[in-house]
């Protein structure tokens, strides 16, 4: 009866927000439809869904018989349909574009070669992992609505990030800006642990954790424990999100085993998330966060494919316990105590790294002073190492050397020390200074940022290793021996899932300019004087024989659907 009379008073106050001003009230009409959406589906399902089964058997019998032509029909489709997509796009935005696309390929195909069962891969997990990093990726960075949503969701956070000033002024004083890292950013970390910590006691991160994992295992065809694992990722660290499946940990598959870990590297916590944000760097990392969840189980199954029969049931991998917490506030109280480790354990390896990084490049100056190369140092070396995986991203060649040098500190030291770098770059490149000085790089182009935020945007560095070799060998011991064998693929995997992430956004997102570039595909076709000029200056380019002619078509017909920013 409480219950009933609580929600009448919510939808009562919901309609009559609404009716004062509904574009203020937009947002609490949109998360109230969508949570009576799910409420309504969760009670179906809990009462019909045997009947829904057996009423939809035979369409699944039918798929069954027919689904080997139904298969090669759907593939060959949905590859026309990249290859015609790819050209009209291409011609907007110039080969940067295609250059990312077969940065994507070549990821897929490195993964292959390496695998540790080249002949036992099984495609349907890495293509429907590739093709929802697609479809995530369309939705968020292409179409107005999903842009436009995430621009807001990525603003809001920023809003609710900044009530830590509150507290960080208060014990800290009014010049905690002074100490920025330290009093600022650190501050960000306590207070997310809190909030997830009073989510979990309210079982509403269980709830969505289990949602994502749902849509994981349908599609890609992954197991129940991998994919809760992996949509927990999303949300909660590298070691805190195996704790959701930790009484099946010693029973999975080694290839289970592996996914579980690559899901960790591939992807960051939303403790950090707000750390990275509170740099400067932009919302894409909402973006990136969510579209590297499905690219880590694609490329665990790619890189590690299943071989054994996994003994853990859907049933048996849906129960997620919920928090210890007696009730709200106690839960806000240990989440905050429980990020007292993480804070301590990001500030020490931040003065330990960056320290062990001076002297390092210290010493690499003195050996490079030999030689007449003083300019030697760990960030050079790593530029020329990942400079070729930078680029193959599509990132532009002038910037491939600064990009290869932040994916060098995120590899061998962490990732905080990497967005704190990028951030520097990108406040260089708002200042407006000069682009080159000496001859060298001094800022990315806003591409190339996006592209390096997604492609930074996970655990997988060599700290993070013994860390979840730890984590796990402590909730199940007898598994020490494949957890330590299968850690350090697990962080290539982790690491080439991010760099997937990072070509799939260098292929969708589209990088504003004063306009494109048309160029007639047939030089001696067409009107004299319509070759050449700038296509966003006239109604539209009148040359048939230039893409562009029928592009522009394209464009009318979508504009409604498409986010052209």
């Amino acid at each position: 009866m409480t219950m009933l009379v609580s929600m009448t008073a919510y939808l009562a106050m919901v309609i009559a927000a609404c009716i004062l001003n509904f574009r203020r009230a937009l947002a609490l009409f949109v998360l109230t439809i969508l949570g009576i959406f799910f409420i309504c589906w969760d009670f179906l399902m809990a009462r019909y869904e045997d009947r829904i089964a057996e009423s939809l058997s035979p369409c699944g019998k039918f798929l069954d018989t027919q689904w080997f032509w139904l298969k090669w029909a759907v593939w060959i489709s949905l590859a026309a349909a990249i290859v015609c997509w790819l050209v009209f796009d291409t011609a907007r935005q110039g080969t940067n574009q295609l250059i990312s696309f077969g940065g994507l390929i070549m990821y897929v195909f490195l993964m292959l070669i390496f695998s540790k069962y080249p002949t036992k891969v099984v495609w349907r997990p890495v293509i429907w992992g590739i093709g929802l990093q697609f479809i995530l990726g369309l939705i968020t960075l292409r179409t107005k609505v999903g842009f436009d949503a995430f621009n807001w969701l990525g603003g809001q956070v920023q809003t609710f990030l900044e009530y830590t000033d509150a507290g960080s002024k208060f014990v800290f004083g009014d010049k905690y800006t002074d100490h920025f890292f330290a009093f600022k950013v650190l501050p960000i970390v306590i207070f997310f642990s809190m909030v997830m910590s009073m989510l979990y006691h309210l079982g509403f991160m269980q709830w969505l954790i289990k949602k994502v994992g749902w849509v994981m295992q349908i599609t890609l065809g992954t197991s129940p424990v991998e994919s809760l694992v992996a949509a927990g990722n999303i949300f909660v660290g590298q070691t805190e999100s195996p704790l959701l499946v930790k009484p099946y940990l010693p029973y999975i598959t080694r290839s289970e085993l592996h996914a579980v870990m690559t899901a960790g590297f591939a992807t960051i916590a939303g403790s950090v998330l707000g750390a990275y944000i509170s740099f400067g760097v932009t919302s894409h990392l909402l973006t990136a966060s969510v579209m590297s969840a499905p690219a880590a189980l694609a490329i665990a199954k790619l890189f590690w494919p299943e071989t054994e029969h996994s003994q853990i049931t859907a049933q048996q991998a849906a129960k997620v316990e919920k928090g210890d917490s007696k009730n709200l506030l106690e839960a806000a109280s240990q989440g905050a105590s429980a990020s007292i480790p993480l804070v301590a354990n990001i500030a020490a390896n931040l003065i330990a790294f960056l320290a062990l990084l001076s002297f390092c490049n210290a010493v690499l100056s003195w050996l490079g002073n030999m030689f007449n190369y003083s300019q030697l140092s760990f960030e050079v070396i790593c530029a020329y190492v990942f400079m070729p995986f930078s680029f193959m991203m599509g990132v532009d060649w002038e910037d491939s050397f600064l990009v290869g040098r932040l994916l060098g500190y995120k590899t061998f030291f962490n990732e905080f020390v990497a967005y704190k770098d990028l951030s520097e770059l990108i406040k260089l490149r708002k200042a407006g200074g000069e682009k080159y000085i000496g001859g060298e790089n001094q800022y990315l182009s806003i591409r190339s940022e996006t592209i390096a935020t997604y492609a930074l945007c996970g655990f997988a560095n060599f700290g993070s290793l013994g860390l979840v070799i730890g984590g796990l060998t402590s909730m199940a011991p007898s598994r020490k021996r494949d957890i330590a064998g299968g850690a350090l693929r697990a962080m290539i995997a982790g690491t080439v899932a991010c760099f997937m992430t990072a070509c799939i956004a260098g292929t969708i997102y589209f990088f504003s300019t004063t306009g494109w570039q048309c160029f007639g595909l047939c030089s001696s076709a067409g009107p004299a004087g319509s070759r050449t000029f700038w296509c966003g200056a006239k109604p539209h380019c009148k040359d048939v024989f230039c893409v562009h002619y029928y592009y522009y078509y394209f464009k009318v017909t979508f504009s409604p659907f498409i986010s052209y920013q």
